[in-house]
């Protein structure tokens, strides 16, 4: 397949990442497998979420992550874009956004380096599971509240982040604001993705007909839990096109926009959506 940045074909690699809690090499991983990945021939380069640090301590945390204006992770990362003349995709990075609140943010770079887009988690995975682990995003995190379309040269792509996949309404809304690409950078635990990963993965893309894009940490991190990893590339029609195993690794897929069209042509459900009400009868 040729591919061209302006027409309908383009080359997707997804880096898949086992972050830890230092930055720096955090960073140096990420680079190496997004050199990988251009070299590879891809033109769109997505990393996982939390792509440059995996801390849940509070104060470790807090003492690590840097606010955007001047955050030498993101230098490095527009520099590479740059350098590479690729379209990168940081799934997200923790980015200080008050004096006791991050953003968990993902953002697009354009192959000239600059920002093309940015987007904030919008919901926040609290939670406590069976066997004492618990989650509070919210502890840290503020959530966003805008969801975001960034244009590529071949379609629109849908921005979120891990948690929002269970949030079936926002694919939804991507794709009927002209999202042709959803991206789902993630950190799943290995119990919800051994559960719930690729089933949800295949219906955001089945239900939207759109290409899904998720790249994902996997195995076991310095703070001790293990996340999924198996990173996936699907089509619009649900097929799986690439998937990773558990290691630190690249994966590749060849898109084409006709696969988009094809889809939405056969089920054309998109445009079905009808208003209704939902009424609450009591069996008495």
């Amino acid at each position: 397949m040729s591919h061209s940045n302006t027409g309908r074909t383009f080359r997707a690699a997804l880096v898949q990442l086992c972050s830890g809690r230092d930055v720096d090499r955090n960073i140096a991983d990420a680079v190496a497998l997004i050199r990988e990945a251009a070299a590879g021939g891809a033109d769109y380069v997505q990393t996982p979420e939390v792509t440059t640090l995996m801390e849940l301590e509070t104060a470790k945390l807090f003492a690590a992550v840097e606010p955007e204006d001047g955050n030498r992770a993101l230098a490095q990362f527009q520099a590479l874009a740059e350098e590479l003349k690729i379209w990168l995709h940081i799934g997200s990075m923790p980015v200080k956004v008050a004096a006791d609140k991050i953003a968990n943010r993902a953002y697009l770079l354009r192959p000239d380096g600059g920002i093309a887009a940015s987007y904030d988690k919008i919901h926040m995975f609290d939670v406590d599971l069976p066997g004492g682990e618990s989650y509070r995003e919210s502890k840290n995190y503020r959530p966003g509240e805008r969801a975001v379309v960034a244009e590529l040269p071949w379609g629109g792509l849908g921005l979120s982040i891990c948690y929002d996949l269970r949030f079936p309404h926002l694919y939804r809304a991507l794709a009927k604001s002209g999202a042709k690409f959803l991206a789902v950078p993630a950190a799943f635990t290995k119990v919800t993705g051994e559960a719930h990963w690729h089933t949800l993965l295949r219906a955001r893309a089945i239900e939207c007909q759109c290409y899904v894009f998720a790249a994902a940490q996997g195995g076991r991190h310095e703070h001790g839990r293990d996340t999924f990893g198996h990173s996936l590339i699907i089509s619009p029609w649900g097929q799986v096109l690439a998937e990773a195993g558990v290691q630190p690794s690249v994966i590749f897929a060849d898109i084409d926009l006709n696969a988009v069209e094809d889809a939405r042509s056969r089920v054309p459900s998109l445009g079905h959506d009808r208003p209704f009400t939902v009424e609450n009868r009591s069996g008495a």
